[in-house]
């Protein structure tokens, strides 16, 4: 976006991967190797798996298959994937963005469990915050709104005046789903049309405003 916009919101509600965490490298090869053995395009299998758990992609790409069965999978890819932070790197201005929010009401929220939250929070040299919502803390993955709506009652704060921040379609979903304001982050982003968008999290200013409690957000 050209144009600068300004959200007021008074907490945050952050993905991980592709948002804070660059992950796509690790990703691709543990996803791509997965389509590999099924058969299946790995192109096609991209398209689904960003922003999900693994099961929830899994029960989209082999629609026939037991839960049973996505659900154990999915626990031997997170094991594999928590073992491999090869080109895990911080999305540029995350460290500076996550600096701007000690005084801000926020809350990680991912699809991905705590194990490999926290290794790949790491692995990036990220902070964790505080108030975190993992794959375990909910029934449903994006793009079901669950995992926001806990971060918000976690936060206290109401849905609406929350923003939440996300690379992909499903998380984009999910927050709108949440009746929340999104602001996209990088290329994925694009695609699905949120509040604002910008490529990295370099273009974003934090602004807390002490008078009142709430923090404006300068985007683009």
């Amino acid at each position: 976006m050209s144009a600068t916009a300004v959200l007021t919101a008074r907490a945050l509600l952050l993905d991980m991967d592709g948002t804070l965490v660059n992950s796509d490298a690790v990703v691709e090869r543990i996803w791509r190797r997965w389509a590999d053995r099924h058969g299946l395009d790995g192109d096609e299998v991209m398209k689904v798996v960003h922003g999900r758990q693994g099961h929830a992609s899994m029960a989209l790409l082999l629609p026939n298959r037991p839960a049973e069965q996505n659900l154990a999978e999915n626990a031997r890819m997170l094991a594999e994937e928590t073992s491999d932070m090869d080109g895990v790197v911080p999305v540029p201005g995350a460290s500076a963005f996550l600096a701007a929010l000690r005084e801000v009401p926020h809350a990680l929220v991912t699809s991905a469990d705590v194990a490999l939250s926290t290794g790949r929070m790491a692995a990036a040299g990220l902070p964790l915050p505080d108030v975190r919502v993992t794959a375990e803390s909910v029934g449903a993955s994006k793009p079901d709104p669950e995992g926001f709506l806990k971060g918000a009652a976690d936060l206290g704060v109401a849905p609406a005046d929350c923003v939440v921040f996300e690379d992909s379609g499903a998380g984009i979903a999910a927050g709108r789903a949440a009746g929340m304001r999104v602001i996209g982050i990088g290329p994925r982003a694009a695609l699905h049309r949120p509040d604002a968008v910008v490529p990295d999290l370099t273009r974003v200013r934090v602004e807390p405003v002490p008078e009142d409690g709430t923090v404006r957000l300068h985007v683009g």
